[in-house]
């Protein structure tokens, strides 16, 4: 069958999917650690097969007012990715009818752009049968999002090491990523500002050259907090959260971001990080005294700064994408 007969059975196919939030980075390991969070999008796709068709997009909860309604939009951008892969035909000659019920923000480092481009490509793979592995699905997302940290935790759920690798002689080099359960005891309390920072900007404020102690500090801290994953010492998040690659030039643009992971720190966090690249801080706790204790700390901190925001406890998630429904 040629590709247009394959665009036209796509007609009226729907599929839905679920996709959790992300913290990246999780302190030292920067572009390369990221945890799935019990925040979730939940996306329904239909296919539509008309020559007039594009692309209509309803929207409750959160970025109602501003995520696109086109082809740059990350699901839509996923969506094509795949079929381009698939299918001989170009996939903008399929429009979708998207409905997104999003309780992820935006532009707050909880991987809002990854979890659109991951549920996407899992939609996408569910309306054409399920060809694509994870590694696939995973190369495809780092294309468009530029770096796996928040696309692995997105697909694969837990707590995940991702980067690229170098192929063998004649191959090419690949995205790789590992992931272990987060123990069932863990809990996140996550700061939630108004304040959005845009991923480009926070990137800009990073230095070309860092002193080789810095780098050598964050290669342990990432190699104690990846160990301690690996080994159910989940309490090397002490280590793991504390960077100095990126979060102390980060503070330039984000000033509030000190006094707000030392706060979680100093009430007792097992350890406290500016998630992704912003403006979400996390910290961690194992018990109910120590979340209210957190809570307590972040909304303290937020309203001598004049800084509003919002707390929010959530769990973090084992479970990764996952297609919930189809017709």
């Amino acid at each position: 069958m040629t590709g247009l007969g394959r665009l036209a059975e796509l007609d009226g196919r729907r599929v839905v999917v679920e996709v959790p939030a992300t913290a990246a980075n999780l302190g030292a390991g920067y572009d390369c650690v990221g945890m799935a969070l019990g925040i979730t999008n939940r996306i329904e796709i239909e296919a539509v097969a008309r020559r007039d068709a594009g692309i209509e997009l309803m929207i409750e909860g959160e970025g109602a007012d501003e995520i696109a309604a086109d082809r740059s939009n990350r699901v839509v951008r996923a969506l094509d990715a795949v079929l381009a892969l698939a299918i001989d035909a170009g996939p903008a000659l399929l429009g979708w009818r998207i409905r997104m019920h999003n309780r992820i923000p935006l532009q707050r480092g909880l991987g809002s752009s990854a979890s659109a481009t991951i549920a996407g490509i899992v939609a996408a793979d569910a309306l054409i049968g399920g060809p694509l592995s994870h590694g696939e699905m995973l190369a495809i997302a780092t294309r468009i999002e530029g770096h796996p940290d928040n696309a692995a935790p997105a697909l694969l759920g837990g707590f995940t090491v991702s980067g690229t690798v170098p192929g063998r002689a004649g191959e090419p080099a690949a995205i790789e990523a590992i992931r272990f359960d987060v123990p069932r005891d863990l809990r996140a309390v996550v700061f939630i500002p108004d304040l959005q920072l845009a991923t480009s900007a926070m990137r800009a404020a990073l230095p070309d050259v860092v002193p080789r102690v810095d780098a050598a500090h964050n290669l342990a801290a990432v190699a104690l907090g990846v160990a301690g994953f690996a080994t159910g010492r989940y309490d090397l998040l002490r280590a793991l959260t504390v960077d100095l690659l990126h979060e102390p030039y980060r503070a330039s643009v984000y000033p509030q971001l000190p006094g707000l992971v030392r706060a979680a720190r100093d009430a007792g966090a097992i350890g406290a990080c500016m998630s992704g690249a912003g403006s979400a801080i996390i910290a961690f706790a194992d018990t109910a005294d120590g979340i209210a204790a957190i809570e307590r700390a972040f909304l303290r901190h937020a309203g001598m700064e004049g800084f509003p925001g919002r707390v929010v406890m959530t769990v973090p998630e084992n479970a990764g994408a996952r297609v919930v429904g189809s017709g």
